[in-house]
């Protein structure tokens, strides 16, 4: 099983690509779902037709659904919170306003989002799904909470011994959790394309996606750029004017992105339409467009390099963090006890470090087109 991640800015078209894409794979013989954790609820639109929750065939082979979050909040986490807080108060002594605060996981509606559509990528007959995620802050998120929620259950396990009644459901979810961090992390199955219109604000944050993505271990294998406006030809006027001065700023906009280490062999574009592409035929027009003859399936990059690199050299080792860098990326390294605490431009993320370089201590570091070298001295 394939499972394809689609997201991007909020308006730059990813519940319409992400539908597109489905199509195309169920066209082409690939039992396809796909499904949006988007809180705007437009899948259903991108089909013209109402979604719900459980998967719809809208074609054959397509299925489609929409998440709703906040029943699912409303359903099986309010069961588990209302257990943690009767034990936490009876087994470990805790009054009751303690108790409250320690079962408020922050963002647990993306986090129940996230474990549903593993839920039917797992229960269904599929052999791809899409997913339309929301726009690129949330995504964000919502791809850290199973690491972050699975420390903020780890810490609770001090009471474990006191809560015996409650530390199987503690267990149960963890490993969730644990699961669910290893099929978004893992290359071969899951990957992400980020969608992007060509504007230089859009393409910053595209950049910051990507290195935040990179540092969570997250495959992106495609940028597909969005609304690239059609070009005039020979047609004269103001009209055509203006058509060929925004596409000359989008295409300029572009080879700055194809030149940089970013875009290198992973950009694709869509031009934008007069009408608005709602329905299955206008869906695989854009596939069309998108794709061509190839397979949707198959993006840059099949062969990701690991995210650490370690090599021997004189007096240490050099170690290789694969990220993707630009010139204005602001970078920090510290050392906190047996990890490497990396910062790119806000985001940040801790790496265990491997056994062998953790008696060592760092040098200094640089950085180029395969991104962070560090080097390490042995002490």
């Amino acid at each position: 099983m394939r499972v394809l991640l689609f997201t991007g800015k909020g308006g730059v078209g990813k519940t319409t690509l992400a539908a597109a894409t489905a199509a195309a794979l169920a066209s082409r013989g690939s039992k396809t779902l796909v499904v949006s954790t988007d809180p705007a609820h437009s899948l259903g639109d991108a089909f013209g037709g109402p979604l719900t929750g459980e998967p719809a065939e809208v074609d054959p082979g397509l299925h489609a659904a929409q998440i709703d979050s906040r029943s699912l909040v409303d359903g099986a986490w309010q069961t588990l919170r209302a257990q943690l807080r009767s034990a936490l108060v009876t087994g470990a002594g805790l009054d009751s306003l303690d108790a409250e605060e320690l079962t408020v996981v922050p963002g647990v509606d993306e986090l129940l989002a996230l474990g549903e559509v593993r839920r039917l990528a797992e229960t269904g007959p599929w052999e791809v799904v899409v997913v339309d995620c929301g726009p690129t802050a949330e995504t964000l998120r919502l791809l850290s909470l199973p690491e972050a929620v699975s420390g903020y259950l780890t810490r609770m396990y001090g009471w474990k011994t006191k809560l015996s009644g409650v530390a199987r459901s503690v267990d149960k979810l963890a490993s969730q959790l644990e699961s669910l961090r290893a099929l978004l992390t893992d290359p071969v199955t899951t990957s992400v394309r980020l969608v992007l219109t060509p504007e230089r604000v859009v393409v910053a944050e595209t950049r910051r996606t990507l290195t935040s993505l990179a540092l969570r271990g997250v495959r992106v294998d495609g940028l597909i750029v969005n609304r690239l406006m059609p070009a005039p030809g020979m047609w004269r006027g103001s009209a055509a004017t203006w058509l060929r001065t925004r596409r000359a700023q989008q295409e300029e906009v572009l080879a700055e992105l194809s030149r940089s280490a970013l875009g290198e062999g992973m950009l694709s574009s869509v031009e934008h339409r007069a009408a608005e592409p709602v329905g299955l035929p206008a869906l695989r027009e854009i596939a069309r467009e998108l794709y061509g003859d190839a397979t949707p399936l198959a993006g840059a990059g099949d062969d990701p390099a690991p995210l650490l690199t370690m090599s021997e050299v004189d007096g240490g080792y050099e170690l290789r963090v694969a990220l993707p860098l630009t010139r204005d990326s602001v970078v920090d390294l510290a050392r906190i006890d047996d990890d490497l605490a990396i910062t790119v431009d806000g985001f940040r993320r801790l790496v265990a470090l491997p056994e062998t370089l953790r008696t060592c201590r760092i040098a200094d570091a640089e950085s180029d087109s395969r991104g962070l070298l560090v080097h390490l001295e042995r002490t």
